[in-house]
This record gives C-alpha cells, structure tokens and sequence, in this order.
C-alpha cells in the first residue's frame, strides 16, 4: 500500500493520489458502472417478456447472491493485496504473472467496450429525446466531460456521482416502495417471483436462462471496488466494506424494483402488460423505458416519470465516468508494471492517471468516429454489439479470479477462514461458469448479431460471423496476452510489479 502523502507533498509521478476516497465515494463509483435506472428500463422488460415472466426478480436476486459470494473472496484478497489494477494483480498473485498481465488485457477489452456501448446508447438516446445535434455530437460532448473530470482528482468525480447516483436511486426506491405500499393488481405475490420454479421457469436452456443472462448484464461494473484501493482512506477497510455495499446495494434495487414492476402490472398479466407498454408499431419490446415509466406514473405521478426520463440520462452519463476512470486505471498500472509503454504508468499534478485516461479517450474516440463514418448504428450497433462482448469478458476475468483466490490462499495461509478461501470462491465459479455459458449461448439476443434467418429468442448460439468474432474476442484476447507474457525477457521484474 502506498503511504499517505502530507498535506504539502507533491505525489509520486508513479503514485496515485492516496486517501482522497472513502468507502462511500468507492461506492458511488462502482453503483454508478452498474447503472441501475438503465438497467432496469432497458434490461428487465426482455427479461420479463423473453425469459422466466413474473419470476425475472429471482434471477436478479440469484445473480447477485452469486456475485456476493465472488466477492467474499475478492474482498479477502484486497486485505492482502492494493493496487490499481485489481482484477489483473489478483490473477498474478494467485495464478501467475503471465496469466495476470494476460487477464489484464481482457479487463481493458471489457472495460473500453462497456464504455463504448454506453456512449451509443447515450448518444442515440440524446439525439431522439433532446435533439440539436446528431449523436456522435452528443457523444463529442460526453467524450470532454469525460475526459476532462478523468484528468482532476478523482474525489472531484466521485463528488459528482454521489449527486447524480442519489437522486436515481431515490427515484427508484420511491416508485418500489409506493407500488409495494399498495399491492398492485394482485397483491404481492412473493412465490409467483421468488420461489425456484419461478425461477427456473422454463430451463436454465430456455426462458430461465434468457432472465439469467439479461441479470448478469446488468450488475456488470460492480467489481471495479479494488480498483480504486490506492486512491482509498485505509484501503484494508474501504475495500471490502465498499464491494460489500455496492453488490448488497445494487441485488437489493434491482430485486425491489423488478419485484415492484411485477406486482405494479399483476404477477399473471406481466408478460402481456410488458408486451402491450413496450410494443411500437406492433413490435415488442421497441421502447422497453416504457414500462418503468407507465408504472412510475400510474402509482407515483406523472412528475415521476418525467424525472426517470431525464435521470436515464444522467445515469449513463455516471456510467461513462465511472468506466473512463476504471480503463484509464488499468492502463496505468500496466504502464507502471511496464507491460505497456511506462509513459501510461505517471500521474499527472491532480495525481490522476492522466496518461491512462488520455489513452482511454483517444481509442473511444477513434472507435467512435469510425462508426460515424461507417454509418453505424449508435444503439443497435455499438450498444449491442459492445455490451455484450463487455460482460462476457468480465464473467471471463471473475472465473479466473475465483480460481486465483483458491490457490493464493491455499499457499499463503492466514487467519482467513474455509468459507472465505474455498468454499465461497467455488461456489462463485460454480455460479459464474454457469452464467458464463448463458451469456454465450444467448450472445445473439443480447448482441443482435445473429446469422440470417435465426431467431435468438428461441434459439441458442446462431451466431453471425460478426457474432462469432466479438464472442470469441475476450478468449483470442486471453491466449495472446499469455504468449505475449510468456515471450517477456523480464519476467521476475514483471512479477514483482504485479505483487506490489
């Protein structure tokens, strides 16, 4: 752990800026990757419609039990270990320095992609509801925002999403608790959502799976708490109790507030109600906001429903600084590790990473304008296309961290107990391998990218060759970063950089 700096000193050109965060900025940080008031208007009603029905809040609260127990062992791993690169540093330490710097470069795919998805959407969704520029335009001024609050301190953006994340949440938690107040339709109807043969309605191959994937979609971004060690006040401490809060945070709202939609529409009528909200010009699921809106109105106010709409907003634009600053990051610590040019490993005087964040910019930026000029599609193009090669790189890089965290603790005994070191781990990879297989089978509903004639609400795999090339990306990705890793002269210096 780096130690803190006096009020005087000038930070390390090779040291973040320390304790400028504390648990709770941790957190506004990875709640905001997770976008909640995005997931929930544009994730649940597929998952409502296309999988498991009334039982879609299950698989949400499955997910996040799964990613609870990841985090048991992610969490028990940052006592041990601070540094910026989180994800990449515990592979090395548990699983070796090649497979570190290999699993590094997969983290970097995922998180450039899940940004890139985000400014489609952001854009494409700014262009329709506000207008006056295209939405590479609106892009081009999310992209300085971004970069700019990148390059200050990192408290500063932390500040930031603290403002934006409580008001989305307290829309959210409003609507929940007023349509739970008042029963809806049917009553609460706890069994038609949370018993396991609403959940598995349909078989973990058919509509139970469909729910299952579109939830892993959604909680992607709430591992990003170790990555923020460095910058943290006591980092032993701020790390676990962030990722604890930010997974607890993120099941609770989204198994809330899908429960609530549910109950708000009626538990027997909700695929047909989420079909009839959703349907533009007799196709379903066209404007999937919706169904979050029309419930927020009916049970709240229409004022509600006007406020989720500008907070969609917000909450992508939250979106965009959280992931900026989680790329920006790992680029640094590779640059610092020397497994990338050593000029991305310098802070700036904010003592931001501000050559990470740069690089981070100009690849968005670049990707981007070639989408422009190739006349692509913001949201059915660079959203789908990018979100999903995202979480099937992250679920990727959280099985490799299980298994490292088994074998770190089984070499490098302490006090830690059984359940953290081996059993919680196991039962995470158990889970994450199963919702790694669903998010790749379902990878043409979630990216579109299918072959001619298929369809992927019915059928599995089916995938175009585009299709096949993003989902094949984060694994190509992995076994060249292991050659590339294995083919280094300094392989000793390598791990001592990754074991800092």
């Amino acid at each position: 752990m780096n130690p803190p700096l006096p009020s005087n000193a000038t930070p390390s050109r090779e040291t973040l800026h320390s304790e400028k965060l504390g648990v709770w900025s941790i957190v506004f940080f990875v709640v905001a990757a997770a976008a909640p008031l995005v997931g929930m208007t544009g994730a649940l009603p597929p998952a409502i419609v296309l999988g498991n029905g009334a039982g879609a809040p299950g698989a949400y609260l499955v997910v996040g039990l799964t990613l609870l127990l990841f985090s048991v062992g992610y969490a028990a791993m940052s006592h041990r270990v601070t540094n910026a690169g989180a994800f990449f540093t515990y592979i090395g330490r548990g699983l070796g320095p090649e497979a570190g710097l290999a699993s590094a470069f997969v983290s970097i795919i995922a998180y450039l992609t899940i940004q890139l998805a985000i400014y489609g959407f952001f854009g494409g969704l700014m262009s329709v509801q506000i207008g006056l520029l295209p939405w590479w335009g609106w892009c081009a001024v999310a992209w300085v925002l971004v970069t700019l609050l990148t390059l200050c301190q990192v408290d500063v953006g932390a500040k930031l999403l603290g403002v934006l994340l409580v008001m989305e949440l307290g829309c959210l938690l409003i609507t929940a608790v007023t349509i739970l107040g008042q029963g809806g339709p049917e009553g609460l109807d706890f069994a038609a959502s949370f018993s396991p043969s609403a959940i598995l309605a349909g078989g973990l191959t058919g509509s139970a799976g469909i729910a299952l994937a579109f939830a892993f979609a959604s909680f992607i971004g709430f591992e990003a708490s170790a990555i923020y060690g460095e910058e943290a006040k006591n980092p032993k401490t701020a790390v676990p109790r962030a990722t604890y809060l930010s997974v607890g945070v993120i099941t609770v709202l989204f198994a809330l507030t899908s429960f609530a939609v549910v109950t708000g529409l009626g538990a027997s009528k909700v695929v047909e109600q989420v079909v009839a909200l959703s349907t533009v010009d007799k196709v379903p699921l066209t404007d999937p906001a919706a169904v979050l809106f029309s419930v927020a109105r009916q049970y709240v106010g229409g004022w509600m429903a006007v406020a989720m709409s500008v907070l969609v907003l917000s909450s992508l634009f939250a979106g965009l600084l959280a992931f900026q600053n989680s790329a920006s990051r790992y680029f640094f610590a590779l640059g610092r590790a020397k497994a990338l040019p050593a000029a991305l490993g310098r802070v700036n005087r904010f003592g931001a990473p501000g050559n990470g964040a740069w690089a981070t910019s100009v690849i968005t930026g670049l990707v981007i304008a070639t989408f422009v000029v190739a006349g692509l599609d913001p949201v059915l193009n660079m959203f789908f296309w990018f979100s999903g090669l995202a979480v099937v790189s992250i679920v990727l890089i959280e099985i490799l961290v299980c298994v490292a965290v088994i074998v770190f603790f089984h070499r490098n005994r302490g006090d830690e107990g059984v359940f953290v070191t081996k059993v919680a781990p196991l039962l995470a990879a158990i889970g994450l391998v199963l919702g790694e297989y669903l998010l790749m089978s379902r990878f043409g509903l979630l990216s579109g990218a299918v072959a001619e004639g298929v369809d992927p609400t019915t059928t599995t795999w089916g995938l175009s060759l585009l299709g096949w090339a993003l989902l094949l990306l984060p694994f190509a990705v992995l076994a060249v970063g292991l050659v590339y890793a294995r083919g280094q002269n300094e392989h000793e210096k390598l791990l001592e950089d990754i074991l800092v």
